[in-house]
């Protein structure tokens, strides 16, 4: 990046995307704020992003731009860290485009398999694929909550084509500010096996509108979202992408298929999960937004009807979400019993 600092974009300045960005203004790198909620950029602007993590709370003023203010901007971004929902991948890599270096970089640190979608707006040479484990909520409108810490957090990065990147370590080097960062071969498979993970937590825990240790607890809910991640990993395999290893496992912690979903989940809760802890799925529903399910559950029910595998506790799952968007349902305890019911 020409000898000096990068220039860096973070496009999203939420639960991971506003704890991110203070880690990295802290580190003392050069960071731009592009968010969407124009309360959110106001506060920013007016008092800082505070950001609340377990045992200390920091508040960083931090540049902040307005949606409609970045056609305005004049010099380039070399790195843009991408942390809208999936389902805005494709119009907000339109939207940074124009000003991302010739060189530079897009890394989508998004949940669901959004990589290529951005590849095609920027080009494969100018995009990373990148696995994200941080929790977080954003509370109101300046204030971000953070469960994860940097100790605590863990992020995967690898490049789309079969030859590297060359500016892959430098990548790293800027989220290692963040958290624990591993270099991978198969970013597509390692973002398959975080999908994975998120179809067995996200809208599981989410439906029931409680923590996520206390929807584990649920009884028959551990089994249900084991077969929920089961079912992802199967829909991978008749996709293509290997069973690769995770949250820093090794390939040895994964080597029995029969529990590959089970270590997955042991390794989330006990790593990255607090007793207090939800999920972004649960926060969206809580706020009467939409969520990402269609991008994590559905997505596995779509592609496991065009393989012919069965999604039976996914099916499930996806009824309730939609139910639950739709204003049908709500998020409480009493949904494990239709989710159970429609698992069979």
């Amino acid at each position: 990046m020409r000898g000096r600092e990068p220039r860096i974009a973070v496009l999203g300045a939420g639960a991971n995307g506003g704890g991110i960005g203070v880690d990295l203004v802290g580190a003392g790198l050069d960071v731009t704020f592009v968010e969407q909620w124009p309360e959110h950029v106001d506060a920013i602007r007016r008092d800082g992003l505070r950001v609340e993590l377990p045992d200390r709370t920091t508040v960083e003023r931090i540049p902040a731009l307005h949606l409609c203010e970045v056609a305005e901007r004049r010099d380039a971004f070399d790195l843009v860290l991408m942390l809208v929902k999936a389902y805005d991948a494709g119009w907000a890599a339109r939207l940074l485009e124009p000003l991302l270096a010739e060189d530079g970089l897009l890394i989508a640190v998004q949940n669901g398999m959004t990589a290529d979608l951005v590849a095609e707006v920027v080009g494969e040479d100018r995009t990373l694929g990148c696995v994200i484990e941080v929790s977080g909520e954003l509370v109101a409108p300046g204030f971000v909550r953070r469960h994860t810490p940097a100790d605590r957090s863990w992020f995967a990065l690898g490049a789309l084509g079969d030859d590297g990147h060359p500016a892959l370590d430098g990548a790293a080097e800027v989220l290692e500010h963040a958290g624990s960062v591993s270099v991978v071969d198969d970013i597509r498979s390692a973002k398959w096996m975080k999908l994975v993970s998120n179809c067995t937590t996200l809208v599981s825990t989410a439906a029931l509108g409680l923590p996520m240790i206390a929807a584990l607890e649920t009884p028959g809910m551990r089994d249900l979202m084991v077969r929920a991640g089961q079912e992802a990993l199967e829909v991978g395999r008749g996709e293509g992408h290997a069973v690769l290893p995770i949250f820093g496992l090794a390939p040895a912690d994964l080597a029995r298929p029969d529990t590959v979903v089970e270590t997955l989940l042991d390794t989330l809760y006990r790593g990255f999960v607090l007793p207090t802890t939800t999920t972004t799925v649960l926060h969206d529903w809580r706020r009467g937004r939409r969520s990402e399910a269609e991008q994590l559950n559905g997505h596995v029910v779509r592609l496991g009807a065009r393989h012919g595998i069965p999604t039976p506790a996914n099916d499930a799952l996806m009824a309730v979400a939609r139910g639950i968007e739709r204003g049908d349902l709500r998020p409480e305890p009493r949904n494990a019993e239709r989710l159970l019911a429609l698992a069979g």
